[in-house]
């Protein structure tokens, strides 16, 4: 039996899908009844696997729909669609034709299914994205603080100031209940945390944004957080080996860890200092460090053992 691809193009109020390749093309509407009739339709073509483009908010519920209905999903890159799509000379960009190019895309990559987070676990990546939205307006108006010479906006200043900080006092609170509560989750941060340099946000960042962690190998798990490095050639040409892509929170959570283990882990401490001495240059061996720490992590997620230096 042939393997079936089949790519979905998602807008606000409208899914476009394409089956691969038998050439099927349909169109539902992003709802209750629409959805309906998309896993009705996929379930009667039984696709070796389905994808849909992470656009911001909007695959969230198509994902969950085909998940809940057990169809193999995959949820890939917009920008590497786009990529695939130019190589193949599709200039041209409407929903039927993004659609088709998803499905060929997944039919020539074949990405990996990927289960779609429960509830309890978007929940989680939404208080830690907001928590991140926060700090961020609490450091600018800091330093708009710092920078006012009129009193009265140095007096609105500092009571927005304070209101962000309550408002983080509460994510902070509803974070650690939700972490605290589950046995799961609670296990895993005190897995990580045992890791000198790992706090309380690298940790929840990573069960928030990386479930995959201690599943995958360390390849895989590298390439997700954007740490594996690839290479530049061709012919006698060599480039700088360089990093890109994947989970942008994570790839922030491991420079702050990598940071902090540097100063406050012997292991990496060590590593990083020899990697210096090798010549390397600083964020060269910086970035070393957090794929070290990413590696080190999934294997204490997947053995189920705590940080141990000897």
């Amino acid at each position: 039996m042939d393997a079936t691809y089949v790519g979905i193009d998602v807008s606000k109020d409208r899914l476009d899908v394409h089956v691969y390749p038998a050439g099927t093309a349909f169109a539902v509407t992003r709802d209750g009844k629409g959805l309906e009739e998309l896993v009705e339709r996929l379930r009667a073509v039984t696709p070796t696997l389905v994808a849909v483009e992470a656009t911001g908010g909007f695959e969230t519920v198509v994902a969950a729909a085909l998940a809940g209905a057990q169809l193999p999903l995959a949820v890939v890159n917009p920008a590497q669609v786009r990529h695939f799509a130019q190589a193949l000379g599709k200039r041209a960009k409407t929903d039927p034709i993004d659609a088709a190019v998803i499905a060929r895309f997944v039919e020539a990559v074949k990405p990996s299914p990927r289960a779609v987070p429960d509830a309890q676990a978007r929940l989680l990546a939404a208080l830690i994205a907001r928590r991140r939205q926060i700090v961020e307006m609490l450091v600018a108006e800091r330093q708009r603080e710092h920078r006012a010479d009129d009193e009265r906006v140095r007096q609105s200043l500092a009571r927005l100031i304070k209101l962000l900080v309550k408002e983080l006092k509460q994510i902070d609170g509803d974070i650690d209940t939700m972490v605290r509560g589950s046995p799961a989750w609670r296990a895993k941060e005190d897995l990580m945390k045992s890791f000198p340099g790992v706090g309380n946000i690298s940790a929840r960042t990573f069960l928030a944004e990386m479930p995959e962690l201690g599943e995958l190998d360390r390849h895989e798990i590298a390439s997700l957080a954007g740490v594996a490095p690839f290479t530049r050639q061709s012919g006698r040409w060599k480039g700088s080996s360089k990093i890109g892509g994947g989970r942008v929170a994570v790839r922030t959570a491991l420079y702050m860890a990598a940071m902090s283990a540097i100063r406050c882990n012997p292991v990496l401490k060590d590593f990083y200092r020899r990697l210096l001495a090798a010549g390397k240059p600083k964020m060269v061996a910086l970035i070393a460090v957090a794929r070290k720490i990413l590696t080190i992590l999934n294997a204490m997620l997947r053995d189920k053992t705590k940080w141990q230096t000897a």
